[in-house]
């Protein structure tokens, strides 16, 4: 059985390390909310240049763009948004999971973050590629990644890219997921993907109705309206991509070190009984040896 020494240790470090959780814990809220506000400001913007890109889509031909082809089979290029940190629950858990349930078994792989950087390493993928990405997410981070996936696309090097990271959907649930970046899929344009609409009504089907209805006149022609506005689009959804990311690695963040706060105060209460009970007891015992030689000297 532990002395009241050891007890008297074992809290003071406990109360320490519930001082660092604590201190984590407001920090990753403070971060959250930052990610939150870039998630939040960006969805309007999303929206529009969706529907805009579908009402081109819906005047021009079906391949009336190279990033627009559909390609059967061929090698997958998929990058990973993962976290730099750990101490964020099974939030990168969940992830790789994902990834190695859905990508192809000859896959290739870009990373941002380092956790899921070394899992893909140790496991034997085909590794190409590393980004690191400031922390608020800077929309020019995202420009260099969009623009190397965009080349190996229209090189031919890969048929299919997709990309995997967490969604954000609340401060209690992250959720793991893969999205098709290219070639970009016509008939989902319309829709508002989770990562675009969180905290949004979802869109009905009249509003889809509407935003396919207007007619456009291009000029010079909708080849060149298209080249100019592809990438644009692309380079946004790496962006939103890498800010829900991020918003789900502080949320999961936070979420831990308050779980792990609350276990170091409950476990703070029952070394405290456990230190009274002991102490209590040695007290009674000592009572007893003075009241047993007092005794002894009637």
């Amino acid at each position: 059985m532990a002395n009241l020494r050891d007890i008297r240790r074992r809290i003071k470090s406990v109360k320490n390390t519930a001082q660092i959780t604590k201190a984590m814990e407001l920090v990753a809220a403070a971060k959250m909310k930052k990610a939150q506000d870039q998630a939040i400001a960006g969805r309007e913007y999303a929206d529009s240049l969706n529907n805009v890109l579908t009402n081109l889509k819906d005047n021009t031909d079906e391949d009336a763009h190279p990033l627009l082809e559909k390609r059967e089979g061929g090698k997958e290029l998929m990058l990973v948004i993962s976290t730099d940190k750990g101490l964020c629950g099974g939030l990168n858990t969940n992830l790789l999971k994902k990834v190695r349930a859905t990508a192809s078994e000859d896959a290739d792989y870009i990373t941002v973050g380092k956790k899921l950087r070394q899992q893909i390493a140790k496991a034997g993928g085909g590794l190409i590629a590393d980004w690191h990405i400031g922390d608020p997410v800077p929309f020019n981070d995202a420009k260099p990644i969009a623009k190397f996936v965009t080349e190996k696309f229209l090189a031919g090097d890969y048929d299919k890219i997709t990309v995997a990271f967490n969604n954000f959907v609340s401060t209690l649930t992250q959720e793991p997921w893969i999205s098709q970046l290219l070639p970009i899929e016509a008939d989902t344009l319309a829709e508002r993907r989770a990562y675009e609409g969180v905290g949004k009504d979802a869109v009905h089907e009249t509003d889809k109705n509407v935003a396919l209805s207007r007619d456009y006149m291009f000029e010079p022609n909708a080849e060149g309206v298209l080249d100019k506005l592809l990438p644009l689009y692309i380079n946004f959804q790496v962006y939103q991509m890498l800010v829900e990311a991020r918003a789900s690695e502080h949320s999961a963040r936070m979420v831990a070190m308050k779980s792990a706060t609350d276990n170091a105060e409950g476990m703070i209460k029952d070394l405290t009984l456990e230190y009274n009970k002991l102490r209590q007891a040695a007290i009674t015992s000592e009572l007893l040896e003075i009241t047993t030689a007092m005794k002894a000297m009637e």
